[in-house]
């Protein structure tokens, strides 16, 4: 079975969901704690799905180059580097422990 039709059900429901929004609300805005509680929602899903991804088959198989970058990014991001330099940073850090460990 291909995933294709999950793929295009959740298309679809993502875009009806982002359409229902604004045909409901109008003009009007959401309340501040209602906007703070979307605007977390997705570095949580993203989040949660880099700790999937990062623990295969429960930890066991944990690349220490993917996990440094991991912790090298909010670092970087605390001394409030641009995006790219970050992404550069952790990229070219992975890189170098990928270098000596293998």
């Amino acid at each position: 079975m291909t995933p294709w039709p999950a793929v295009v059900a959740v298309a679809a429901l993502s875009f009806a969901l982002k359409a229902a929004g604004p045909a409901l609300l109008g003009e009007r805005e959401l309340p501040p704690r209602a906007r703070a509680v979307i605007a977390l929602m997705a570095p949580a899903l993203l989040a949660g799905l880099v700790t999937v991804e990062v623990a295969d088959e429960g930890w066991r198989t944990v690349d220490p180059a993917l996990l440094t970058a991991l912790t090298a990014v909010p670092l970087l991001r605390w001394f409030r580097l641009p995006m790219p330099a970050v992404l550069f940073g952790a990229a070219a850090l992975a890189a170098a422990v990928r270098a000596l460990t293998t």
